[in-house]
């Protein structure tokens, strides 16, 4: 039966919980307390979670949007109103496209998933082929769910979680809430700032004309992200005019969520194993504005890429970056994804709880991806302020795990029950966009800046479609 002390949020309080939000996001940007005044949050309805997703979804946009505004504001000295709409925050947090006539595939591999070990619960992620085979690897049977269920069972969670991850697959025991409080990895995510944020030496200031109608025209993004929180993040920096790369190795692809995600970006493929596009990437670096990556600390130092040396290349760069399991602590450079972060942290055994199920209950959306993502994206804005106020760069590090941390803080604020309509009626459609799958309707932006509406100048399109070249 479901826990009688849970209760999702209603709509009255959804507003309230997305201002204390908002707040603590804006906080962890460094900016002026009084600007989440400009931001209004509209729409009715909720996402039904023991925890306060949408009012997470509304704040996150609205604060990327806030940046947005504040830059113009910086340009020419007005401050744009903001408005975060609650509905159209919620459904982009799922997915903002609407096939006509074609249908997405598949979201998860077919091993993916969660498995009842011989003492609890465990997920594998198991969409990367390479992660795939490190989990069957491990459990000695073939890509079969029933087999794998089978090997699971005799495995205790936290063992089988060790031997995939230390032989380079993804996976994550489920803890509670409290185990994870006291967990290392736990203790160092949470006491850390919501965003890591390091200026830089100043490098002069640019010469960018910030158009008061698309702020981000001319600004150029390299984009070295992949599912799902760096995609969602350059994907809103495009909607605002600027001109995003992505970079991929050969042979990748994300069937699921590429349609999702690349509206307004261009998709290029380097190995960045071969010197020669190492050298491409690097003269990508040193004309870019700014560099979205999720790669790992050391991944990127094996590519002779750290930090030092992008700050070598291009001085005054906007360097924001992602971690899954956080910046400290014994966890940190750990493979993750929101699903897997969602089990380690309590989330999903907070889910089963309270809503009495057998099985771990994660959010109805990837909201720790998405919200990570519009965070980036608002660090990303914030830090061209900053290049333009005084001429120097930041180096920005966001992790899913300390998202994570965010929502969990902020459920103690709701209560009462509402529901968010599964259907999209016609009025949020915005435009049908001529996708390189197929017709699709886009659901309206979920947030608007005054003056400069969010739009894309380009149909998501294929991975690798476009030479490697601004």
């Amino acid at each position: 039966m479901p826990n009688p002390e849970y209760s999702p949020p209603s709509a009255r309080n959804t507003a309230k919980a997305g201002t204390n939000f908002l707040r603590e996001i804006w906080q962890g940007m460094h900016g002026d307390a009084t600007w989440p005044e400009h931001v209004a949050m509209t729409g009715t309805g909720n996402l039904p979670s023991v925890f306060p997703v949408t009012a997470l979804a509304t704040a996150a946009v609205g604060a990327a949007g806030l940046a947005v505004a504040g830059l113009i504001h910086l340009a020419h000295g007005r401050m744009p109103r903001v408005e975060a709409d609650q509905r159209l925050a919620s459904l982009w947090f799922g997915t903002s496209l609407r096939p006509q006539g074609w249908e997405l595939p598949p979201q998860w591999d077919a091993v993916a998933g969660d498995y009842r070990a011989a003492d609890g619960w465990i997920r594998l992620h198991t969409n990367a082929p390479h992660h795939r085979d490190a989990a069957l690897a491990v459990l000695g049977v073939p890509a079969d769910k029933a087999a794998v269920a089978r090997a699971v069972a005799q495995w205790e969670a936290s063992a089988l979680e060790t031997a995939i991850v230390g032989n380079g697959g993804c996976s994550a025991a489920m803890h509670t809430l409290a185990e994870w409080a006291t967990h290392p990895q736990g203790r160092a995510v949470n006491s850390d700032p919501l965003l890591h944020w390091t200026t830089c030496a100043a490098a002069g200031r640019p010469d960018w004309a910030i158009a008061p109608d698309r702020p981000l025209r001319g600004i150029r993004v390299l984009d070295l992200t992949r599912i799902l929180a760096g995609p969602v993040a350059t994907r809103f920096l495009a909607g605002f005019g600027a001109d995003v790369l992505r970079i991929d190795p050969p042979g990748w692809e994300e069937p699921g969520t590429v349609p999702e995600v690349l509206p307004g970006k261009r998709c290029a493929r380097l190995d960045l194993k071969n010197a020669a596009d190492r050298h491409v990437l690097e003269r990508l670096l040193s004309q870019a504005d700014v560099l979205v990556h999720g790669y790992r600390r050391e991944a990127l130092a094996r590519l002779g890429l750290d930090a030092r040396r992008r700050r070598e290349i291009h001085p005054g760069l906007v360097d924001v970056s992602l971690d899954a399991y956080g910046w400290s602590g014994p966890w940190t450079g750990r493979r993750g994804f929101d699903s897997l972060v969602q089990m380690s942290t309590g989330i999903a055994d907070a889910g089963m709880r309270a809503a009495g199920l057998d099985r771990p209950g994660p959010l109805p959306v990837q909201a720790i991806d998405h919200a990570t993502g519009y965070l980036m994206a608002a660090a990303a804005v914030r830090g061209l302020a900053q290049r333009i106020a005084t001429g120097a760069g930041c180096e920005v590090r966001a992790s899913l795990a300390r998202t994570a941390h965010l929502l969990v803080s902020g459920s103690a604020t709701q209560a009462e029950a509402a529901a968010l309509a599964a259907e999209t009626p016609a009025d949020l459609a915005n435009t049908v966009e001529e996708t390189a799958w197929g017709p699709a309707l886009r659901i309206k932006p979920p947030v608007m800046v005054q003056g400069a509406p969010m739009h894309w100048e380009r149909p998501a399109g294929r991975l690798g479609a476009s030479p490697a070249q601004w």
